[in-house]
């Protein structure tokens, strides 16, 4: 063999230990700027949809930015902090976002555990039970909010819904009540959201190799302890995901909230920092304090999403 056919050769064992070929398509990665290169049209999409805006709602919080200011009635001025002054000098700014917290909170964990039942629910039942779950399952999340919300509306009405009177509660009113109207409304958050979760957590748990949970029922492992011990480790990664979404899917319910509970419920007892929002910065005029509140609503989710992961770190999970 020639110098040139050992090095040819030698390049070729190379490539089949690296698991690519002459014919197969290199990688778009690399040293220097290939990777970034790469990655630009995603980036300039996410930065028109993204970072454009969040520089917009930044620059108006700390403007005067009213009605006047709109109409070119007044000019707009600067007021630094001045804005945000207002809103943590606010009591109700503080009982909407403890409730924020805590309505988000309870709509995650109910979502997680309906979700994660139902993706174990879909690995037990046969073929036409499974396809009927999954597509009443992907009905309700294609469902707009809109009209999920006015469909629980009916159905949980005083007068005419069938919910009361399956129950047998009279003519009781579920959104008069702070607490029953937060319950109605997760109720629906929890119908619309828990297929992505479902569908998720299914596709990991299809992706377990099976001698794994054959060999934990054999050893006498109970359903729930083969979910806790054994599918949960393994789907981590996964329920990592579904969890972050949720968390600033939930943290962020707008339309739920303000047609279930007609705009923030009596004298604003289910507000929630969404709807607070807009009634400061729209009902009220108030563009510059509205945009204030919805900076601080993007703090507090991207602080709970890195405590959530740095949790994670913690606990030897690569990110």
């Amino acid at each position: 063999m020639t110098p040139t056919g050992g090095v040819l050769a030698e390049r070729g064992r190379v490539r089949r230990r690296r698991g690519w070929s002459r014919s197969s398509p290199r990688p778009c990665g690399g040293a220097g700027w290939s990777p970034w290169l790469c990655l630009t049209p995603a980036l300039v999409v996410l930065g028109g949809l993204l970072v454009y805006p969040i520089y917009q709602l930044g620059l108006i919080s700390v403007f005067r930015y009213t009605q006047a200011q709109v109409s070119g009635g007044e000019p707009t001025a600067f007021v630094g902090l001045g804005n945000y002054a207002d809103v943590f000098s606010d009591d109700q700014f503080w009982s909407v976002l403890l409730a924020t917290v805590g309505f988000a909170a309870a709509c995650v964990v109910s979502t997680l555990a309906v979700g994660c039942a139902l993706a174990v629910l879909l690995t037990r039942v046969r073929a036409v039970p499974r396809l009927a779950l999954m597509l009443a399952a992907l009905g309700a999340w294609a469902t707009p909010a809109v009209t999920g919300s006015t469909v629980w509306l009916f159905l949980f009405d005083p007068d005419f819904g069938p919910v009361d009177r399956v129950l047998g509660l009279g003519d009781h009113s579920w959104t008069y009540g702070r607490y029953s109207a937060f319950f109605l409304v997760l109720l629906e958050v929890v119908w619309c959201s828990f297929p992505f979760v479902m569908v998720t957590v299914y596709a990991g748990i299809r992706a377990v190799p099976s001698e794994v949970l054959e060999a934990a029922a054999l050893d006498g492992a109970s359903q729930w302890r083969i979910w806790r011990s054994v599918l949960a480790p393994m789907l981590r990664p996964i329920l990592m995901v579904v969890t972050i979404q949720s968390v600033i899917w939930d943290f962020k319910i707008f339309t739920q909230i303000y047609v279930m509970t007609g705009g923030g419920g009596i004298a604003g007892q289910n507000l929630v920092l969404n709807v607070y929002a807009y009634q400061q910065a729209f009902a009220s005029s108030q563009y510059g304090l509205g945009a204030a509140i919805g900076v601080v609503t993007l703090l507090v989710l991207l602080a709970v999403t890195l405590v959530y992961l740095r949790l994670l770190r913690r606990q030897g999970e690569e990110l």
